[in-house]
């Protein structure tokens, strides 16, 4: 599995990300929800640089240009419902994409303790694609996997690019294991060192599925 961190690199990628963290900026939820819509944007715009391309003509009304553009038209999937903003960013730029939604949640099995439940997906055939797979926090990891295997109830995809906001150290070596020999590519804005018991990620930046449409009750079976 690749990994490749945006953030590493100066550049204004990263002040969309310090927005993101910010506590004062955080209590406006549009702004939270445009600022994780940006760095889809910008996630969008370096993923495209690994897509095919070849030279197409284009009419204009003087004339022909020869243009470099992508062949391939990636699945847009994410899991609800922290990841519908951060998915619309790469819908901007991807945006005549078909689209995958998966729902999976939280089952909490005692203190601290949980498992992700996986409960539907709404998918195109998936056969030969490639697909991005976005959702902003990647924590433990769980969630992301149980994502993942889940593409695979609708055809067998090519490639796959993960894409989160904030990783945990933790959550990356989770998968890099849990999906070793996988054709992945793994996109972040950021790694963080801490998890704490409620596989929070530390700084991180809090539940972002509250932070853009706030909270709610938590069910526990």
């Amino acid at each position: 599995m690749e990994i490749i961190n945006l953030g590493e690199k100066s550049s204004l990628f990263n002040r969309f990300m310090s927005e993101i963290r910010d506590e004062e900026i955080q209590k406006d939820s549009l702004r939270f929800r445009r600022n994780l819509e940006r760095v889809g944007e910008i996630m969008a715009y370096e993923i495209s640089k690994t897509l095919n391309h070849s030279e197409k003509d284009v009419k204009t009304c003087l004339g022909t240009a020869k243009v470099e553009s992508p062949d391939t038209k990636p699945v847009l999937a994410t899991i609800l419902r922290a990841g519908l903003p951060f998915h619309h960013g790469f819908l901007n730029y991807f945006d005549n994409s078909s689209n995958t939604f998966i729902c999976a949640h939280r089952k909490v099995t005692g203190e601290g303790e949980f498992d992700i439940a996986f409960e539907y997906i709404s998918s195109p055939d998936l056969t030969g694609q490639t697909v991005i797979l976005a959702d902003p926090m990647l924590a433990s990891g769980l969630s992301m996997e149980i994502g993942y295997q889940a593409l695979f109830q609708r055809g067998n995809p090519e490639k796959v690019h993960i894409a989160a906001v904030i990783a945990s150290r933790k959550g990356l070596e989770y998968l890099k294991e849990a999906l070793k020999g996988r054709n992945i590519t793994l996109w972040v804005g950021a790694v963080d060192e801490g998890l704490n018991n409620h596989s929070y990620i530390v700084p991180g930046l809090g539940d972002a599925g509250d932070l853009a449409y706030g909270s709610k009750i938590d069910v526990e079976d």
